[in-house]
């Protein structure tokens, strides 16, 4: 026989199927009419209080202390399945924390070479323009130095035409 479930078994249902509900409340507050029935029927099961302040409930005392329990029952197994649901939710956020960190240690682990690839760099570039400008300066002296040589040669062109003419 099943009973419809109270305002707060069913929101407890719903934290079961989340299908069925658009969010899942993190920390369910029942609202005051349900907390102040419960109370009241807990008093009533307990016998702290004389049935004849309610009147008919001291004939479905034992039906009702019964679907009390049934419901409370009904109620701590729900409760019990959203505390393991919420255990599973924080296990998995720890598990996305520690990919993020891992993922972070990684991430300046790169750009830490990433650095070092570009003080490379950076060192093998200088080290091109110093040699193209040893290349240059090579070429320069080189350069200078035949055109010395060519003077050279036209100065002794012309000590060669000099003394064909004083031979003449």
């Amino acid at each position: 026989m099943n009973k419809p479930l109270s305002p707060v078994l069913r929101s407890n249902a719903e934290l079961r199927n989340p299908e069925r509900t658009r969010s899942v409340p993190n920390d369910y507050i029942p609202p005051e009419p349900q907390r102040q029935h419960t109370e009241r029927m807990r008093t009533i099961a307990d016998g702290r209080e004389d049935s004849e302040q309610y009147p008919g409930l001291a004939v479905d005392l034992g039906m009702s202390s019964e679907a009390a329990r049934n419901e409370a029952e009904q109620f701590r197994r729900l409760a019990e399945e959203a505390r393991e649901v919420r255990d599973h939710h924080r296990d998995a956020l720890e598990t996305i924390r520690q990919e993020r960190e891992r993922l972070r240690d990684t991430a300046e682990t790169a750009r830490a070479a990433s650095e070092e690839a570009r003080g490379a760099a950076e060192a093998a570039r200088q080290a091109v323009v110093d040699a193209v400008r040893a290349t240059s300066e090579t070429l320069n002296a080189t350069l200078e130095q035949m055109k010395v040589v060519e003077e050279m040669r036209r100065t002794l062109r012309e000590i060669r035409d000099v003394n064909k003419l004083v031979s003449n």
